[in-house]
Formats: C-alpha cells, structure tokens, sequence
C-alpha cells in the first residue's frame, strides 16, 4: 500500500493526523505528511483519514 498527499493542495486541517497519528503528522509548514506508507492491519484507519480528508488529497495505491 502506498499512500500519497498532495501537499500543495492540502489546507493543514489535521483531521488526517487526528484520526490516524501513526501514519500522518503535520509538517513545519502545517502541512500533512506521511509518517509510513505500509498500513499493515490498519487499513480501516488510512481508509477513514482519505474518506474524512475535506480536500481529498490523500490517495492510496493499494497495489
């Protein structure tokens, strides 16, 4: 699984990070990030954190 943010688009809401602090964090310009992009079990919390994002600029490749 490789999860992707588009940093340029992204508004630093911190929804992401809130729901799922082990795979996002904000970065110095209040940015998300992602701390890891192999989910493991916890594809249920990457898949809320893309569904719960107001700007929708995380994207998961799960191939």
């Amino acid at each position: 699984m490789k999860i992707k943010i588009d940093q340029e688009a992204c508004i630093g809401c911190g929804s992401c990070q809130a729901i799922c602090p082990d795979f996002f964090e904000m970065n110095e310009e209040n940015k998300a990030e992602v701390k890891k992009t192999d989910s493991g079990a916890n594809d249920d919390c990457v898949q809320e954190a893309v569904e719960i994002c107001p700007v929708d600029v995380i994207k998961v490749d799960k191939s």
